[in-house]
Order: C-alpha cells, then sequence, then structure tokens
C-alpha cells in the first residue's frame, strides 16, 4: 500500500491507496478504510521480469540466488508485437548476445541492458530465429522501444 500525507485547510490527512481492481480501489484515510469507485477502469500494465547475473531483485532489497534451488525458469522479456523483443525499461545496452540469422529459444540470453546502475539479462519469451536487431551497444533505449526482430 502506498502511503501519502496530506495538508488540506490546516488538516492533516494520511492517506494509503491500496490495490486496484477494474474501476474500484482499496484507500485508507487516517486510518479508516473506504472502497473507492474510480469513473473508468486503471489500466493493468505489466512489467517484464528481469535478471542480473547471480541476483534477483525483490523490490528494494537484492537477495542471493541459490542455484541448486532454483526451480523456476529465468524470467523473460516479452515484446508486444509479435517477434519483437522489447526494451522493458529505460536504459543503456551493454551488449548484443546474438546475430542476425541465430536461433534462440525461450530464455536464451539476447542482450544485456544497463539500468539504473544494474546490469539486466534480456532474454527471448519464444523460440525463433534473429531477424532483425535494432539497437547495438550504446545506444539508449526508452521502454517499449524494440531490441531484438525474431521470426
Amino acid at each position: 500500500m502506498k502511503e501519502y500525507k496530506y495538508k488540506i485547510n490546516g488538516l492533516k490527512f494520511t492517506v494509503g491507496v491500496g490495490d486496484i481492481v477494474d474501476n474500484e480501489a482499496t484507500v485508507e484515510v487516517n486510518g479508516v478504510p473506504y472502497k473507492v469507485e474510480l469513473d473508468r477502469p486503471a489500466k493493468q500494465k505489466q512489467k517484464p521480469a528481469l535478471t542480473q547475473s547471480g541476483k534477483t531483485n525483490h523490490g528494494d532489497k537484492i537477495v542471493e540466488k541459490v542455484a541448486a534451488t532454483a526451480t523456476k525458469p529465468a524470467p523473460v522479456a516479452t515484446g508486444g508485437q509479435a517477434g519483437a523483443i522489447k526494451c522493458p525499461l529505460p536504459g543503456t545496452v551493454m551488449s548484443i548476445d546474438v546475430a542476425v540469422g541465430d536461433m534462440v529459444k525461450v530464455g536464451d540470453k539476447v542482450a544485456v541492458l544497463e539500468a539504473m546502475k544494474m546490469e539486466n539479462d534480456i532474454r527471448a519469451d519464444k523460440a525463433g530465429k534473429v531477424a532483425k536487431i535494432c539497437a547495438a551497444p550504446g545506444d539508449a533505449l526508452l521502454e517499449g522501444a524494440d531490441i531484438i526482430i525474431l521470426e
């Protein structure tokens, strides 16, 4: 729950905004819970997961991965259009780890992106052949920019 502090006409308010489902939000004002109906449903935006060499980002803390107990497949960066692997957040391309014509499998590392002083592996979300490389090392990309196109 995100918490905000407001002062309105000299009165102090502590407002906590919780989950938003469809067009209804859970809000707490000075400790009193409310259900608030929004004018229209909130847009649900799902961010792709990122990995770092040997570490996983869990909110505000970095937790060391234990390879022997890892049972989930590596997170992947998803592209919005068919075949596109898109930049999941603003950053600088550190390396492109594939070439045009290479075959990739789901979960293969295709690039490394530096964002917020952390290197993040960008992984393929589907198998295919690299048709086009849209970015080069050193390029600064915005969120949603195409990095690689698979066919």
